[in-house]
């Protein structure tokens, strides 16, 4: 029996259930006010269409998947956040089969142009806390980084590579984490 939802965090909450169930096929406004027990008013008291749901139906699975530390308490260790970031994938994809390859695929047919942007923001939290955490790493040789290979690089090459892994759903780390260790340290 479905209690009565109240809040934008527990539609969201739903939300995140019929994608894990039923891999975003069913994540309308109709079906999620069904889902929760709710009026489809209720619902667009929070989401005033499918694509604001389903845009924080995401966002609020990549934030259930990927809770990084709070700032000032990041990774010490680039090594540390690039295997914390395999772990939390392998959770995810456990937690929410399918999803990182729905993930682009998910949107309805009008917001399939900016997809890419989507998917874009999904993943720049990401990218900064690689970032900080390179740069927060005091047992990286700085002699490694010039103008033309700069830690941004070097970060940007390495997410690529974490995204790669997320579509093949590998989440075995150590060839990635060997490689990083050889050139950085």
């Amino acid at each position: 029996m479905n209690k009565v939802v109240t809040s934008r965090e527990e539609i969201l909450k739903v939300s995140r259930e019929l994608l894990k169930e039923q891999n975003g096929a069913a994540l309308n406004i109709r079906t999620v006010a069904s889902a929760c027990g709710v009026s489809v008013g209720s619902i667009y008291n929070y989401f005033h269409s499918k694509s604001e749901l389903t845009a924080a139906a995401v966002e609020s699975i990549w934030n259930d998947i990927f809770c990084f530390p709070e700032k000032g308490n990041g990774f010490d260790s680039f090594t540390d956040c690039v295997a914390w970031i395999f772990a939390c994938m392998k959770k995810g994809s456990e937690s929410y089969p399918g999803f990182f390859m729905l993930h682009s695929t998910i949107f309805p047919g009008e917001e399939k142009a900016d997809r890419k942007d989507r998917m874009l923001h999904s993943w720049k939290w990401i990218q900064d806390e690689l970032h900080e955490a390179l740069r927060r790493d005091r047992k990286v040789r700085r002699e490694v980084f010039d103008e033309t290979f700069t830690p941004e690089k070097f970060s940007g090459i390495i997410f690529s590579l974490i995204i790669a892994a997320m579509l093949r759903q590998d989440y075995d780390c150590s060839g990635l984490l060997e490689m990083i260790k050889r050139i950085l340290y």
